[in-house]
């Protein structure tokens, strides 16, 4: 996870940003989260789009089982998949799910197994949240709170886990009124 964390930082930083969203997909929320966090005066806001979303809590957190998803005994990756995208993301169809599958490289286990803690600093960053129907998550159980407090407004795009494949107008309208650009 550091390694993730600190390629953000160094963009960042190398870049000279300022006033930045951060946009989260998938595991990645567990990214700008730590990022937002040590970045804070930086940071605007934090978009979780279909993502792990870390609560302001001070213990470790955000690790999960990579077991649910398929990947040969042993193995430090997940490969990404037919059968991945059958599970999270079955909109994916034709000529972008071939173009997926050509260009995807495999997810590191221990992005999954290893936990994020956060500071003080993360309880004054915004939130915003873009759950997708598609992807296997309870989205009604989600935002009735079941899965954790949302820290702020959201929207829910009726597609599976790639909305910039399968809604890209639909999702960039979605990300801009959330984040009041």
């Amino acid at each position: 996870m550091e390694t993730a964390i600190q390629d953000v930082m160094s963009i960042i930083e190398y870049n000279d940003l300022d006033d930045i969203v951060l946009v989260g997909h998938s595991f990645a929320g567990k990214v700008v989260a730590p990022v937002a966090e040590r970045a804070h005066k930086k940071v605007k806001m934090i978009l979780y789009l279909d993502a792990a979303r870390p609560e302001k809590i001070r213990g470790p957190q955000a690790a999960f089982n990579p077991t649910e998803f398929p990947r040969p005994p042993g193995s430090w990756e997940v490969p990404f998949s037919e059968k991945i995208i059958e599970m999270i993301g079955k909109d994916v169809q034709g000529a972008d799910r071939e173009w997926m599958l050509a260009k995807a490289t495999p997810w590191p286990v221990r992005h999954a197994a290893d936990p994020i803690s956060l500071s003080e600093k993360f309880d004054a960053v915004k939130s915003a949240y873009i759950f997708c129907t598609g992807s296997g998550d309870p989205v009604d159980e989600i935002v009735a709170g079941k899965w954790g407090r949302l820290e702020g407004p959201y929207k829910i795009i009726d597609t599976g886990h790639w909305p910039m494949i399968t809604k890209p107008k639909e999702l960039v309208e979605d990300m801009l009124a959330l984040t009041g650009s």
